[in-house]
């Protein structure tokens, strides 16, 4: 149980807004306006989300890091309802002026103009076919999808355009756009990441607050899978004390369910997270706080975060050692025999030159 149930703010993951490290000012509201407003009865804080159109120029993003495992993401929103505590994306919160605690669960900013914008990227004589990645950085099936239906016309023009995409989502939402996705697998130009934590509904509603069940989850695989669409399941990330005993039997459930590969990461707190990971923890968790935050920096060197690519996301020492034989355990046991397809790029270089014969 939280440390003050009356306090603990329900249905979002960070209990308050950090301080925007490009912003000068500081901007706070003090307790005793807090206390006030509880005594006049008053809300200063009514804990809505707000839905803002944001105009980009481009909408394909090139990824440099060399061990996230893809070469090319977009995002139809940045900021994520889902509110997921550890989520690496609540610092890209803070390019677009707003802080990455509650700022990046309340205030969604939406790229309404996403499908036209990657169809003229997938038109471009100078564009070669490689898997884009819906999304690298916030949800793309996260609850602001249902209203704006911008991933489903994405995936429209990918399909259009035969051009290969990836997804990655915690949200049963994506089921919605099983026709075209069924359309996409049939060609081997489509490939589902889908992220599952945690077996307890517990530990569910504490760290990711908003997303889908855990049995939804699971369910999501099978449908997918059922229908011969290539299913990784994201265990990630793993966090000491909290939920990295369960990866073995995470994994035996996601295979049984039809999932063909898994992926894991050990939890870092980079940025302004591990702020407000730690006031998480000290509220929804007070009893564990302390060896949970020191499990974390065990993996890190004595930090909550290293930035050191191909081991970052490993971690390094005892705890990140175990968590790694326990993954190499799982494919044996679980994985073996399964492969999780590579997707086509040949038919969208093949639709562009068909198109260019018209002329």
């Amino acid at each position: 149980m939280p440390m003050n149930p009356e306090k603990f703010l329900k249905g979002r993951g960070a209990q308050k807004n950090v301080h925007n490290r490009f912003d000068r000012h500081v901007y706070e509201i003090r307790d005793d306006f807090l206390e006030f407003c509880r005594i006049e009865g008053e809300t200063c804080d009514n804990n809505k989300t707000q839905y803002i159109p944001i105009f980009p120029k481009t909408i394909v993003n090139k990824v440099t890091s060399p061990d996230v495992g893809m070469s090319y993401s977009m995002n139809p929103y940045q900021g994520c309802e889902h509110g997921c505590v550890y989520c690496y994306a609540r610092n890209a919160h803070e390019f677009w002026g707003y802080s990455a605690g509650l700022d990046f669960e309340r205030k969604i900013l939406i790229k309404k103009q996403a499908p036209k914008l990657l169809e003229q990227k997938l038109k471009s004589k100078r564009w070669h076919a490689a898997t884009i990645v819906l999304s690298g950085n916030t949800d793309c099936y996260q609850p602001a999808e249902k209203k704006f239906e911008i991933t489903r016309r994405c995936l429209e023009v990918f399909l259009k355009y035969r051009h290969p995409v990836g997804i990655i989502t915690k949200n049963a939402l994506i089921l919605r756009d099983l026709d075209i996705i069924k359309e996409l697998a049939k060609q081997r130009l489509i490939g589902v990441n889908v992220s599952i934590t945690s077996l307890s509904e517990k530990t569910r509603r504490l760290l990711e607050p908003r997303t889908t069940t855990i049995k939804k989850r699971f369910e999501t695989v099978k449908v997918l899978a059922a229908n011969d669409v290539p299913v990784n399941v994201m265990l990630a990330p793993m966090i000491p004390g909290i939920n990295s005993h369960e990866l073995l039997p995470l994994a035996k459930r996601a295979s049984e369910e039809g999932a063909l590969s898994f992926g894991f990461t050990v939890v870092r707190l980079n940025g302004a997270i591990g702020q407000i990971f730690k006031d998480w923890i000290e509220q929804a968790m007070p009893d564990r706080a302390e060896k949970v935050l020191h499990q974390i920096q065990e993996c890190h060197g004595g930090s909550l975060n290293d930035s050191r690519f191909g081991i970052r996301s490993r971690g390094e020492g005892k705890i990140a050692t175990q968590i790694q034989d326990m993954a190499k355990l799982a494919k044996q046991k679980y994985f073996t025999g399964k492969n999780f397809p590579k997707l086509r790029t040949d038919l969208h270089a093949a639709h562009k030159d068909g198109q260019m014969r018209l002329f």
